[in-house]
């Protein structure tokens, strides 16, 4: 391991890995600009969020729909009202939707720009995607 590309040998078991890095400079940058942990974490939460389809339907609603109460929500979804409130609440906890409050009634819409742009971008992509499998 004379090169300056070879910089490390892991040892997993009786086998060996040899890792090689071939742009060690390259390798410096992206580990520098890489989150912590705590916020890979949180960003993971975030995701998780949104791989369960009935959380996804809820937000989805709510980004077309704007601000709605949880009874329009669940019209909107063909969900109960108590699934939808449930799926709210985790929603809340982690800043996806926020909720305002009128008298008896709360009305919840996505929490921010950057949910509404978050969620544009990703039906974009399944967009993009679906008119490449046609062509």
């Amino acid at each position: 391991m004379s090169s300056q590309s070879d910089v490390a040998a892991v040892m997993a078991g009786p086998e060996a890995c040899v890792v090689r890095v071939v742009d060690p400079e390259k390798v410096a940058d992206v580990t520098a600009a890489l989150p912590g942990a705590e916020t890979i974490t949180e960003l993971a939460q975030v995701f998780g969020l949104l791989s369960d389809p009935g959380r996804l339907r809820v937000i989805t609603a709510l980004l077309e729909g704007g601000e709605m109460c949880v009874c329009d929500i669940a019209a909107s979804c063909g969900h109960s009202e108590s699934a939808v409130s449930h799926s709210l609440r985790l929603l809340r906890a982690n800043r996806v939707v926020r909720v305002r409050r009128a008298g008896r009634m709360a009305y919840y819409r996505l929490d921010d720009s950057h949910v509404r742009m978050l969620l544009d971008l990703a039906l974009a992509h399944v967009g993009h995607a679906e008119e490449g499998d046609r062509a």
